[in-house]
């Protein structure tokens, strides 16, 4: 569990570096790369994200292997890789710290999955301009648009990761949206480039089936970026910035099968950002399962299933 450290802030215990308690692959052997990026820098409301990626890969261990959904083992069939965290270096400026993310990320495999456990919503931008440097489509599950130009006196603040790759010319599709500022109200009026499914419209089943419809359309390299503040607080209430409404579990997983199912679409990265762990651990134990499922969903639609058994679960203990 995290501990506390004399001034104050959350530190996190290196308890595991593993996911379903399973041996980690080589990285140049993996399907699926897992990068703990547990940055805290500037959050502006409740502690605690900087513990996300751990606590992820400790409620993972009470995790079933099977995945229900997809009805198989993807692990059995796939084999993952736990990296070494990209952390914040005390006293280091916030520049050096994302160029060295997008360092990091840039020597990773290409063809693997690789889904990033945050940590701040600032960490998306770098790791995107790695792995997609021609250019693509972000679909950001969100209850804010990220979408100013500075705040509190920095372009690497968790509220403009999406002015960010917006200024680089992706695509963004925002779904659950319900804060946001008035300039950026006026930026996404004014900007084609930016499809904003507002969370109170989703609440109609023929405008959520209409989103769905456009998740289908897709083509070409996209990213998912999923703050678990999108969902529904009632659901998982460890988050930074919390609000009312929001997306449902299911819903949540409907947008991940509708871009898994989508062949025209190329979806090999994924983050998970803003987790705040809280004292029930419910939160972490959702997004765990999420990981679970991006990696299920996933891993079926490229086929692993067809494949031999020889992922990471092979000679697990499974009882």
């Amino acid at each position: 569990m995290p501990k506390q450290e004399n001034n104050g802030k959350i530190r996190l215990m290196k308890i595991s570096m593993q996911f379903l308690s399973l041996p980690n692959a080589a990285a140049v052997d993996a399907d699926v790369l897992l990068l703990p990026v547990p940055h805290e820098q500037t959050v502006t409301y409740k502690p605690g994200t900087a513990n996300g990626p751990e606590a992820i890969l400790v409620a993972s261990e009470q995790l079933e292997f099977f995945e229900e959904d997809m009805a198989w083992c993807p692990l059995l069939h796939m084999k993952l890789a736990v990296l070494p965290a990209v952390e914040s270096i005390e006293g280091e400026p916030e520049e050096a710290f994302h160029r060295r993310l997008f360092e990091a990320v840039e020597q990773l495999p290409s063809d693997a999955l690789l889904i990033a456990l945050g940590g701040e919503h600032s960490i998306t931008p770098e790791m995107l301009f790695a792995r997609l440097p021609e250019g693509g489509t972000v679909v950001q599950l969100d209850a804010h648009a990220d979408l100013r130009s500075g705040y509190y006196g920095s372009v690497y603040n968790h509220a403009c990761p999406m002015y960010r790759i917006r200024e680089r010319g992706y695509q963004l599709i925002q779904i659950g949206i319900r804060s946001l500022h008035a300039n950026e109200a006026a930026q996404i009026e004014s900007d084609d480039g930016i499809t904003v499914w507002f969370d109170r419209a989703l609440q109609r089943p023929g405008v959520w089936l209409k989103l769905l419809d456009q998740l289908a359309s897709l083509s070409g390299p996209v990213w998912l970026s999923i703050d678990m503040d999108g969902f529904d607080p009632a659901l998982i209430a460890g988050v930074g910035t919390p609000q009312p409404g929001g997306l449902s579990w299911h819903q949540g997983l409907d947008v991940l099968l509708a871009l898994t199912e989508n062949r025209a679409v190329d979806l090999r990265n994924i983050d998970i950002v803003e987790l705040a762990p809280e004292p029930s651990q419910v939160s972490e134990m959702m997004a765990a399962k999420l990981v679970q499922k991006c990696i299920s969903y996933w891993g079926k639609s490229q086929g692993f299933d067809q494949r031999p058994a020889q992922g990471s679960q092979v000679g697990a203990d499974d009882e």
